[in-house]
């Protein structure tokens, strides 16, 4: 078991983590996750201190890798091909852990609450990025994968696309594919509880779906990048796919990203 180091601020307590030591026992810096996984900018907010600097790029790197490691991806694939930005400190948003903002395509992390929504906040990024990569028309800068998927847009055929095609199936739709499946109908209800358009959101639920998945996982823990997705107050409403449908997201959702990562070993990043 690995721990983060405690700093002054509760927001680096001992974050929970179990997993490979990629780092071995060396600090690294924001400069070191850029390079390492691919980012194309990185901006840090003017508040951040040089002790807060050391630990938080400590629990991002290894965060990061995480990821990397349960998704089979090389780990410069995460900074999607040099299109995504990072912030720490800078850029986020009021009363958020973590945002993506499309505009700038940068993941942005808040300095005192953005741990625990990096994985939600990735999969927004990613996509993003995919919505102009899966489908033939152009994509405007506002749209996403999963909101092109669900208006049926004509979708470009190549055996990664048919597999990202088929975990947005599992995910949203009946084991036939024919109708909405439990999780979108409890996200629907959700919405209609709180008088809002959001859980229901194809975004949301993707993102939801794929942190969800990310913290099922055995062979790793990490509070950093995922958190709430089990024992919260949304995850005892409903918000979440349940175990049995998670280990089908699991199943289509490794295809695919195994299969991404094996094309990328083969081609320049």
């Amino acid at each position: 078991m690995d721990k983060s180091e405690p700093g002054q601020s509760g927001l680096y307590r001992d974050y929970y983590r179990r997993g490979p030591d990629y780092r071995h026992g060396d600090e690294v810096d924001f400069a070191d996750i850029k390079n390492t996984f691919g980012f194309a900018g990185l901006s840090i907010g003017a508040w951040v201190t040089a002790q807060e600097k050391v630990l938080a790029a400590n629990l991002l790197f290894d965060a990061l890798a995480d990821l990397a490691f349960l998704l089979n991806l090389p780990p410069q694939a995460l900074g999607l091909r040099g299109h995504l930005n990072l912030a720490f400190g800078h850029g986020g948003q009021r009363l958020a852990q973590a945002h993506y903002a499309l505009n700038s395509r940068t993941l942005a992390l808040a300095k005192n609450a953005g741990a625990g929504a990096l994985a939600h906040e990735w999969w927004h990024a990613f996509d993003h990025y995919m919505a102009d990569k899966l489908f033939v028309e152009p994509a405007a800068i506002h749209d996403f994968a999963s909101s092109r998927w669900l208006s049926d847009d004509r979708q470009r055929q190549h055996p990664l696309n048919q597999r990202l095609n088929r975990l947005f199936v599992v995910a949203l739709l009946s084991s036939d594919g024919q109708d909405l499946n439990s999780y979108v109908r409890r996200s629907l209800a959700l919405d209609r509880q709180f008088k809002q358009s959001y859980f229901s959101l194809p975004t949301e639920m993707m993102a939801r779906a794929f942190e969800a998945w990310v913290q099922s996982r055995e062979e790793l823990k990490n509070a950093y990048l995922v958190s709430g997705t089990k024992q919260s107050e949304l995850a005892q409403a409903g918000a979440y796919p349940d175990s049995e449908h998670l280990q089908r997201i699991g199943v289509a959702l490794l295809a695919y990203f195994e299969s991404l990562g094996q094309a990328l070993t083969q081609t320049e990043l």
